[in-house]
Parts: C-alpha cells; structure tokens; sequence
C-alpha cells in the first residue's frame, strides 16, 4: 500500500482537495480530505489518445511538406523511412519517444502503428522495457489484433475495410479510424463502419456531428498536428458539444509527444474550459480506449501524475486546474504512479 499526499484533483470535476490518495495493488483504494503539509499536485496521469510513435526514426522530416507527402501511404516521406531504418533502431527511437512520454506525465498512450504484425510486433517489443503503456491499434490484417489491442485504418476512402471491419467485430475489439482529416469525403463513410473511436474531425460539418452524437462515437482530436500539416483547424466546441473529445499529440514526425503542449495550446487557441481540455487528457483519453482510468476515485485503477507545486513554475496559482492546463511542463513532474 502506498499513500501520496498533497492538493488532489478529484472526480471528473477536478475539485481540488487537500488530503491523500491511498493506492493498493495498482488501485485507488480511497480517497480522503485531511489537512497535510504537502505542496504536491496529485492529478489523474495523462492519456495521449492518438499518437504513431514509429515516426520517431523522422522526427522533424516533414517539416514545410503537406499532409501527403508527410503521412500518405504508400510512398510518403514517413513510410519510406520506416521501410528503410533495420528493427532495431526503430526499437530504440520508438523507446526514447515513450521515455518523453512519461517525463512529461503520460500513463498510457494509443498508437496507430503502419506495417501490420511486424509494425505492432515493435511496438510491443519498445513499450515492454518502458513505464507507460501502449494502447495499439494495428494494421493491415485483422490477424494483427494476435498482437494488438484494437485495429485502427487509414481512412474509409483509402480502401474498403467492410470486411476487416467485420472481423474486428466478430475479436470483439476495437476498430478505430481516420476521418475528415484532408477534407470532409470520407467522413460518411467512416460513420457507415459504425466504428468505435474516430480520430481528427478537423473538417466535420454539423450533418456528420449528428451522426456522430446518435452514433455515440469518442473523436480524438490533435490540433497542434493538424496546424503543423496545415489541413485545418477542428470546430472542438462543436465537437465537444457532440459526443466525448479525447486529446492525441499524433505524428512524432510532426510534435513531440507532451500532452502539456497539446493542453496548453488547446486552451488557448479554443473556445473550451481549462476543465473540459484537463478531462480531454485524462478521463476521456482513457474512456476512448475502454479503461476506466483517469478519474481520482475509489475503485479507479491508480494511474496517477504527482506534479512539484512548490516548483518556481507552479508556485503561487491561483487555480491548480489553468496551472496544469496552461503552465505545468515536464520539469514540474516528480513521478507518475501507474
């Protein structure tokens, strides 16, 4: 048993709370209000909920390119390089990428990853050595969901996945996808796949919005990648408005991996509360992948980010929710539980 003391961000609120968490074989087994000296910051660990970690064997690659060049299969700049760089150096950079991850206080993060078994097979092989843990929506084949958790696809109009779509359903997992990324063309048909987690939305109209609110489909958005591709930049009140709205860091090509530089940029750029984008990186992270992880509550599995706020950064705010969404960075993290 293990007990963290400090200001807690509780629930789905994030009401501040001075007290301590008391965690127990990877679970939160209470929470409780009590006067402590504590300056910590104890908060649900972030959830980056669309990344393609394999991009890190091309960090900055694409910079000036478009969307195609950059990401497009089959001959983008990113898959020559992936079909290029041997395993064991993809290995290498994909782990580094998951270090920045945990430095910067993610858990747990969901990966489109190219390249079928193999592509999953070395993403598996790079997150087993680190601390945060991969959520990987794998490729090509259904067969791929041997090794991986859920099936993620490109796009509705790359190419038909009516029957991969199928059999995902019939593994009784996950089957996640692109959709309006470019433009708006293959939003209805990424709808039709009836799929359980669409990433991007940047061009979603209101006729999608209410296909996707009847639908009950989570979007991961990614809007400092999405500025970086230059494809546009989402509607996200109108899509928090419609269903559940997850934060991704996407392409590592593109962005480093920080969800306190998605955080920060989305509260700025948005017309979203500080709790509402601190629940994007948290608890709806973790309800787009299954997981009833970050929320501080008993009975929740103890996936938790401890931040110093005694730091000179963190020192002295008024509003520990804005200090974590608009100014907490990787040098305030102490640790991350879970």
């Amino acid at each position: 048993m293990e007990t963290l003391e400090g200001t807690i961000l509780v629930g789905e609120s994030f009401e501040p709370v001075a007290g301590r968490v008391v965690v127990a074989d990877g679970e939160i087994t209470a929470v409780e209000e009590t006067a402590t000296d504590s300056t910590d910051l104890i908060l649900p660990a972030f959830v980056n909920a669309h990344t393609h970690v394999g991009d890190s064997v091309a960090k900055d690659a694409a910079v000036g390119l478009s969307l195609e060049e950059a990401v497009v299969p089959p001959d983008s700049l990113k898959h020559r390089r992936l079909r290029d760089t041997p395993r064991e150096e993809q290995v290498a950079a994909i782990r580094r990428t998951c270090r920045q991850m945990t430095r910067t206080g993610t858990a747990t993060f969901a990966d489109f990853r190219e390249f079928g078994r193999t592509g999953a097979e070395i993403l598996n092989e790079a997150a087993a050595t680190e601390a945060v843990s991969a959520f990987v929506f794998g490729s090509d084949d259904p067969a791929v969901l041997d090794v991986a958790d859920g099936f993620g696809a490109s796009g509705a109009t790359d190419e038909d996945f009516r029957e991969r779509r199928a059999a995902v359903r019939e593994r009784g997992r996950p089957f996640a996808i692109h959709a309006g990324e470019p433009d708006a063309s293959d939003i209805h048909p990424a709808l039709d796949l009836e799929p359980d987690l669409l990433v991007h939305m940047v061009h979603a109209e209101r006729e999608h919005l209410q296909r996707v609110s009847e639908q009950s489909v989570p979007i991961v958005a990614c809007p400092r990648a999405n500025l970086a591709l230059g494809v546009g930049t989402p509607s996200l009140r109108e899509l928090v408005d419609a269903t559940t709205v997850a934060l991704g860091t996407d392409n590592v090509m593109v962005n480093d991996p920080s969800m306190f530089r998605e955080m920060a940029y989305t509260a700025r750029r948005f017309d979203v509360t500080d709790r509402e984008v601190l629940r994007m990186a948290t608890h709806n992270g973790a309800a787009a992948i299954g997981s009833d992880a970050g929320v501080i509550e008993s009975g929740r599995p103890a996936q938790l980010l401890v931040l110093d706020g005694d730091s000179d950064n963190l020192a002295g705010t008024d509003s520990p929710v804005s200090a974590v969404v608009r100014r907490a960075g990787g040098l305030d993290v102490k640790r991350v539980v879970g």
